[in-house]
């Protein structure tokens, strides 16, 4: 029988005769590996029971002590089912990877199921074919569904007890090179729709045997991803990732293919007021002609020529913009690409992500494939600790050059810091990174200041919450009081310091005041793209927050970080404008607003998210402005940015390398509302 998904062994052996008519046999037990980043982050134990009349009874325990967390059970699950998977009963309480707190039961008797959910009881009548599910783990669960699938006469969809709606895709077959053999595999994806599954797609892979093979989840959340395994194909971790990845991009690349036709006809925006942020005037009226990838001719219509059989598209009354960069993505989605693009941003730095993944997004870019902002890379390296398993961890210096090395050879940029990495590590890894013509951004490592780090060789720095260390009269960072003086021969040394170093800061403002937004003040209140986000993801967004009794400390704790943001700029500190994810695409235009709050003007609001990343990247000929001889990257508004900065949200149309699409079709696209 093949219907019964073996996580590690052989299911015809274990539905043996002698087997099938004992009472409650323990036909199987087994284990799947659950890693982010190459690194092992948890497991699943599993037992599955045969009882007298067939039914299969699956106990299933999860645990994933991610990032570090104490190692606890997460989820504890028991499905029970028909022998042809019709689940009779399911049962699962903990806590699940989007740290949704599950307690659930569903008993089915007689096409109709009693669900208690959340203290909740209600009766539903079932169709022809359903199944239980609860988010994205357990793992186990998730492929039972696709063996229910495949043996329920592959259904366009499959309802979902206690809520929401399931999608199989049969993707493809593979082949593999393992334990020097070679090994067939079938490739599927699920998907789900306003389920606690979250958003996005997870690619599973089984043997011809119907054995499961591996899992890749790039798509439950905007901030987590991670891998499972069955023992023995840990080798091939990299071809999973990678064509999970290249899945994706095909989608999505038949996505753009409809939105935006490929045309070889040049084209033409004519009539809007050209926005400069080089410093010169700004250019009512004008006309901006694109062949290619390229801007051919930028400037007042009165002088500058629409060439024959171009497609014009009329924009008189609106505002041209660069395409807007995001410093601080981390496109764990490969469906995060058209969120990014709806809202103008044309180029991310991915700031740490799986290798496999990261360079797959950012080479179909590069050949105009998929749907999504080009990329530039910062890959993950850290001290030695238990907390970040996850990352490249180095010490001595010949694991420094080697990670700084397989980085390079993979064509990323730069480094991403993180928290556990030592002075000395600091200033090898710094002295590495420069030798090979890279630069290093991140964290500032605890047991040190930002000034220390600098000093150590890094070239950028992350997050405002790591910067104000410099502005400390000590080395702790948590030695942070509120009445920070500006003025004071600290601060004032300080600001001097990273001007003279050339630092460049990417604050991530916006999701400081979401992480420090008390909990009873609704993010739509200064965030109103939350209310275009998919249900599936506004769950994990509505989580970040604090007490609300900590409101007035939490408002004067950000006040300080506004104004030092603004100080840093006012010294001539390069800022450029990142995100660290936090609402899809729309954090970046809170982060636009958040420095003219602080005191910027909305042009140097606007010169960090364009020109000035394209400058500290070193990238500047290509991109950054609207000229002649540059990428066709730019946006266009309905409304003057430099009225109100606000009006960078109203977004009519982006173009990418050449290609224009309507921002609304973007976002729908991927299921946001436009």
């Amino acid at each position: 029988m093949k219907f019964l998904p073996a996580i590690g062994f052989v299911l015809s052996l274990l539905f043996a005769a002698t087997a099938a008519h004992a009472q409650g046999v323990a036909i199987e037990t087994g284990k799947i590996r659950f890693y982010e980043t190459k690194e092992i982050g948890g497991e699943e134990n599993y037992q599955v029971n045969q009882l007298p009349n067939g039914d299969l009874i699956f106990q299933i325990k999860t645990e994933l002590p991610f990032a570090g967390q104490d190692k606890k059970p997460l989820v504890n699950a028991t499905l029970r089912t028909a022998k042809d998977l019709t689940p009779k009963s399911f049962d699962i309480k903990g806590t699940t990877l989007l740290e949704i707190e599950e307690d659930t039961s569903i008993a089915i008797q007689d096409n109709k199921a009693n669900v208690k959910d959340r203290g909740q009881n209600r009766s539903i009548e079932l169709s022809r074919t359903f199944f239980t599910m609860s988010g994205y783990l357990p793992l186990t669960v998730e492929t039972l569904l696709v063996r229910y699938w495949l043996t329920h006469g592959r259904p366009a969809s499959i309802p979902l007890l206690p809520v929401g709606e399931a999608f199989v895709e049969f993707r493809g077959d593979d082949s593999l090179r393992v334990s020097g053999k070679t090994v067939e595999v079938s490739r599927y994806q699920l998907s789900g729709k306003n389920w606690r599954g979250g958003w996005g797609r997870q690619t599973l892979w089984f043997d011809k045997e119907n054995r499961f093979v591996a899992a890749v989840n790039l798509g439950n959340d905007v901030e987590t991803n991670y891998y499972a395994l069955r023992d023995g194909y840990e080798s091939s971790m990299a071809f999973f990732i990678r064509r999970a990845a290249e899945d994706a991009i095909d989608r999505l690349t038949k996505i753009a293919n409809d939105l935006s036709p490929k045309s070889t006809a040049p084209l033409a925006l004519v009539g809007a007021t050209l926005i400069d942020v080089t410093d010169k005037p700004s250019i009512p009226d004008s006309v901006v002609v694109i062949e290619g990838d390229r801007i051919v001719a930028a400037g007042p219509r009165s002088t500058t020529k629409v060439p024959s059989g171009a497609q014009i598209i009329d924009v008189t009354g609106k505002f041209l913009l660069p395409g807007l960069w995001d410093m601080h993505a981390h496109l764990y989605q490969a469906e995060l690409g058209p969120t990014y693009l709806a809202a103008g941003i044309t180029t991310a730095r991915d700031v740490g992500n799986d290798l496999e993944f990261a360079t797959a997004l950012r080479d179909a870019a590069k050949e105009r494939r998929g749907l999504g902002p080009r990329m530039l890379l910062a890959g993950y390296i850290n001290g030695k600790n238990p907390y970040h398993a996850f990352d490249v961890q180095v010490e001595t210096a010949d694991e420094v050059r080697t990670a700084v090395q397989r980085y390079k050879n993979a064509g990323y940029e730069q480094l991403k810091i993180r928290d556990h990495v030592k002075l000395e590590t600091l200033k090898l890894i710094c002295t590495e990174a420069h030798r090979l013509g890279m630069t290093v951004t991140g964290h500032v490592p605890e047991g040190m200041n930002a000034l220390q780090a600098v000093e150590a060789g890094m070239d950028q720095l992350s997050h405002i919450t790591y910067v104000v260390t410099a502005f400390f009269p000590k080395n702790d960072r948590n030695d942070f009081e509120v009445t920070i003086n500006l003025s004071s021969p600290n601060a004032t040394n300080a600001l001097k310091f990273f001007k003279e170093h050339g630092t460049v800061i990417d604050p991530t403002d916006a999701v400081m005041e979401l992480m420090l937004r008390p909990m009873n003040v609704p993010i739509e209140t200064f965030e109103p793209g939350l209310m275009k986000v998919p249900p599936e993801l506004t769950v994990q967004i509505n989580k970040k927050g604090q007490p609300g009794d900590q409101a007035e400390a939490i408002r004067m704790v950000f006040d300080v970080w506004l104004k030092i943001t603004n100080a840093l700029h006012a010294a001539g500190v390069p800022i450029v404008a990142g995100t660290d994810v936090g609402v899809p695409g729309h954090t970046l235009h809170r982060e636009l607003e958040l420095y003219v709050k602080a005191g910027m003007t909305p042009l140097a609001a606007i010169q960090a998210a364009t020109i000035v990343p394209a400058r500290v990247m070193k990238v500047d000929n290509e991109v950054g402005a609207i000229e002649a001889g540059k990428r066709a990257d730019l946006i266009v508004l309905d409304a003057n940015p430099l009225d109100d900065i606000h009006n960078t949200r109203k977004l009519r149309f982006v173009v990418t390398q050449g290609r224009l699409f309507d921002c609304a079709r973007l976002w729908t696209s991927v299921g946001f509302k436009p």
